[in-house]
């Protein structure tokens, strides 16, 4: 079922690509660090093949209190899916909004998000690489959304998907951090992929130039963006040698054509 919110972490739950035990603990409610999120992915686990997920979905939606669920519908930034979702079990908005807001067990609320980031030099960040391995999946997750840029910057790398997942989808994600990740061959393709979905992120020139010159970065996407690049940094693609030979090819063609023919 479609919650009309995206994200992520949901699209990664809507590929299928959630695992029994964690998509049992959404459906608990004790996933998502965003209330939005954890909505969303309730939504969907209600119609989950598991019966034991469905019916876990289904319980943490009817136990949560009616009222504040109704107020939490008049917010503007719920998605009218959402709301249909919810009038369909009986559950409508209230006539006026409140900032009474559900939140489902174990989830954190969103009051955090507006907290002040910071930054920290290069040894702490080392020490918050080590720190951070020793950490649950939940609690990487959770500072993957609420946390500081240095503890982003590592966590875009954790070769779980969630953690990666609930990074792209904070709050607090810069653009500038976004073209960084771009850049970076230590993350998964996954991260790529997502990071190239996104059209407000691929707006950013940086981001493109990243993306393409990425190694890592899968070949149908960087040749769909070599025509984006000006042609300083074709010319640089056309003799890098880190990345496939069919993205060097296209960016000599491209430089073939001419800036008039390239736009």
């Amino acid at each position: 079922m479609d919650s009309g919110f995206r994200s992520p972490l949901v699209d990664l739950f809507t590929r299928g690509e959630a695992a029994r035990d964690v998509r049992l603990l959404a459906a608990q409610g004790a996933l998502a660090p965003r209330v939005h999120e954890q909505m969303a992915l309730l939504i969907l686990l209600t119609e989950d093949v598991d019966p034991e997920i469905s019916a876990t979905a289904n319980a943490t939606l009817d136990a949560l209190p009616s009222e504040s669920l109704a107020a939490f519908l008049t917010r503007p930034d719920v998605p009218a899916e959402m709301r249909q979702f919810f009038a369909a079990r009986g559950v409508s908005q209230l006539d006026a909004p409140s900032a009474e807001t559900p939140v489902p067990p174990g989830s954190a609320d969103d009051a955090a998000d507006d907290a002040p980031d910071e930054d920290v030099d290069e040894e702490e960040a080392v020490a918050t690489g080590q720190v951070l391995s020793s950490l649950s999946i939940m609690q990487r997750m959770k500072l993957a959304m609420k946390g500081t840029k240095a503890q982003r910057a590592q966590l875009i790398r954790d070769s779980n998907k969630l953690v990666a997942a609930a990074v792209l989808g904070s709050p607090k994600l810069t653009e500038s951090e976004v073209e960084a990740f771009a850049k970076m061959a230590n993350v998964t393709e996954e991260v790529l992929r997502t990071i190239a979905m996104n059209r407000s992120w691929v707006k950013n020139y940086g981001v493109v130039a990243g993306l393409t010159r990425n190694p890592k970065t899968p070949p149908g996407i960087s040749m769909q963006m070599v025509q984006r690049l000006n042609e300083r940094d074709l010319k640089m693609l056309a003799i890098d040698r880190n990345v496939p030979e069919a993205v060097r090819l296209a960016a000599r063609k491209f430089l073939r054509k001419g800036p008039k023919d390239m736009g």
